[in-house]
C-alpha cells in the first residue's frame, strides 16, 4: 500500500510540470546571423530567457540571405513560417505587402519610452500608417586598413576618390591587392556599391514622386569609379561575399577593404594588434561630407496567434534590457552597434574584452554611422518597391554587367534602371 501511495504521489507531483511543458508557448526565431559563434551567443540568450520564463520556449532557426527573401513568404503561406524574423528595412515591405505584418507601433512606443531609440532606426520601419518592426542593431560600412602597411608605403589614409585610387595602386605590390572590393551579384556588393554612390552625389535612386532616378550622371560616375578601383582587387572578388573580404584582409593579401567590421577575424586570424588596425570613413569624391550605407536591423513579429505574439514581445523586451543587450550586440564585437540610448551606455556592451581592446575603432565606427544612408529610405519617404529591387540585387547586377560582361557604366546603369522599373511594377 505504501508503494502504491508513493507512486500516486510521485505521479501527482509530476503532472504540473508535464502540463506546463505541454502548455508552453513555443515561438520560432529566424535570423541570418549564421556564423557559429553568433548562433551560440543567440542561444545563450535564448536559454537565459527560457529559464526565466518557463511558460515560453523560444527556438532559433538560422537562415541565409541567399534564400530568405523567397523562403519566408512561402513558409508563411504554408503555415510554417517563423514567429519572429530579423530583417533589414528593404526586406520588410515584402512581408507587409502580403499581409504578414501587423503594426507594432504601440509596442515600439513603449520600448522607446523606456530605452530611447535612435529616431532614424524607427523611421526606417515607419510608413503607411504603422511601424512594422522593432529596431535591434545598427551596422555601417567603413574603410579598414593596417596603419603600418600604409606608413611603410608612404600612403596617407585616403579621403578623396583620387587619393583612394592612388593608394590602392601603390599598395598593389608583391602579390598584395591594394583594395578588396566585391563584384558578386549579392547583398554585400549592393552595400559596397551604394557606399560609393552616396559619396559621389548618387544617394537618391527615387524621385519625390516615386519614379526611379537611378540612371543619372552621378550614378554612372560612381560605377565608373568603382570599376576603376576594382582592378586592384583580387581576381576572385567577382564571387565574394563578406567572409572572403575579411579573410583577404586578415591574411594580408588585401591592404584595404570596405566592410562593416573586420575586428573578429583580425583578432583571431591575424595579428590582433589593436594599435595597428585602422578604420576610416569611406572617401568621398571631392573630400566633402563622408557618407556610408547604414542598416538599422530590426525584428518583425509575424505570429497571428495572440499568445505567440505576446511571447515574442516579451523576448524582444528581454533582448533590449541593457544587462542583456550588450551581450546580444557582442555576438560579433564591433559589427553590431546599439540603437538605444541606454544600450549605448550599457556596461555589458563596453565591458566585453574585445570591445575594450578595440574601443577606439568601435567609437570611430559609431561616429561614422551618423552619416548613414540606405537606398530607398533617404528622402523622408519609404518606397516599398525597393524591396523587390533589393531582393533581385539589381545594384550589384549592374556592376557585374560592367566588370564581368564588359558593358560601359552608362549602358549598365540605364539597363539597371530598366530592370528596377520592371521588378517594381
Amino acid at each position: 500500500m505504501k508503494n502504491i501511495l508513493k507512486l500516486a504521489l510521485a505521479t501527482t507531483m509530476l503532472m504540473p510540470a508535464a502540463a506546463l511543458a505541454q502548455d508552453a508557448v513555443e515561438v520560432t526565431l529566424w535570423h541570418m546571423e549564421q556564423p557559429p559563434h553568433r548562433v551560440a551567443r543567440v542561444q545563450e540568450l535564448i536559454d537565459a530567457f527560457n529559464a526565466a520564463n518557463p511558460g515560453i520556449v523560444v527556438k532559433q532557426e538560422p537562415q541565409n540571405w541567399g534564400e530568405v527573401y523567397a523562403k519566408t513568404p512561402a513558409a508563411l503561406a504554408a503555415g510554417q513560417g517563423p514567429d519572429m524574423l530579423f530583417a533589414i528595412p528593404d526586406f520588410t515591405p515584402i512581408l507587409k505587402d502580403i499581409g504578414a505584418l501587423t503594426s507594432v507601433e504601440d509596442f515600439v512606443k513603449e520600448l522607446d519610452e523606456k530605452h530611447d531609440f535612435v529616431d532614424s532606426t524607427v523611421e526606417a520601419y515607419s510608413y503607411d500608417g504603422g511601424v512594422w518592426a522593432v529596431p535591434l542593431y545598427n551596422m555601417a560600412m567603413n574603410l579598414w586598413y593596417r596603419k603600418s602597411v600604409l606608413e611603410a608605403a608612404g600612403v596617407e589614409v585616403p579621403t578623396t576618390w583620387d587619393e583612394w585610387r592612388a593608394a590602392a595602386e601603390k599598395l598593389s605590390v608583391d602579390g598584395v591587392s591594394g583594395m578588396g572590393l566585391p563584384a558578386n551579384k549579392q547583398l554585400y556588393t549592393d552595400q559596397t556599391v551604394y557606399s560609393v554612390m552616396v559619396n559621389g552625389g548618387a544617394t537618391e535612386i527615387y524621385n519625390e514622386d516615386g519614379t526611379l532616378r537611378f540612371d543619372n550622371p552621378e550614378t554612372v560616375g560612381a560605377y565608373e569609379f568603382y570599376t576603376d578601383l576594382h582592378q586592384f582587387s583580387p581576381a576572385d572578388s567577382t564571387s565574394w561575399t563578406w567572409g572572403e573580404a575579411e579573410a583577404c584582409f586578415s591574411s594580408q593579401t588585401c591592404a584595404m577593404v570596405m566592410q562593416f567590421s573586420v575586428i573578429a577575424t583580425y583578432d583571431t586570424q591575424a595579428e590582433g594588434d589593436a594599435s595597428d588596425l585602422g578604420v576610416a570613413a569611406i572617401p568621398s569624391k571631392d573630400g566633402g561630407e563622408h557618407n556610408t550605407i547604414s542598416y538599422a536591423n530590426a525584428v518583425m513579429l509575424l505570429s497571428t496567434d495572440e499568445a505567440k505574439m505576446e511571447a515574442s514581445k516579451k523576448f524582444v523586451s528581454f533582448l533590449l534590457e541593457p544587462e542583456n543587450y550588450g551581450r546580444f550586440l557582442n555576438m560579433e564585437p564591433g559589427l553590431f552597434m546599439p540603437v538605444t540610448a541606454d544600450g549605448a551606455e550599457a556596461e555589458t556592451f563596453w565591458s566585453d574584452p574585445m570591445v575594450e581592446k578595440y574601443r577606439e575603432q568601435i567609437e570611430t565606427v559609431i561616429e561614422n554611422s551618423q552619416n548613414g544612408r540606405l537606398f530607398g529610405f533617404t528622402s523622408g519617404r519609404t518606397f516599398p518597391s525597393i524591396a523587390a529591387i533589393s531582393a533581385q540585387n539589381i545594384i550589384a547586377e549592374t556592376l557585374q554587367s560592367i566588370v564581368v560582361s564588359g558593358q560601359s557604366a552608362a549602358e549598365a546603369v540605364a539597363a539597371g534602371q530598366a530592370r528596377m522599373e520592371e521588378v517594381a511594377q
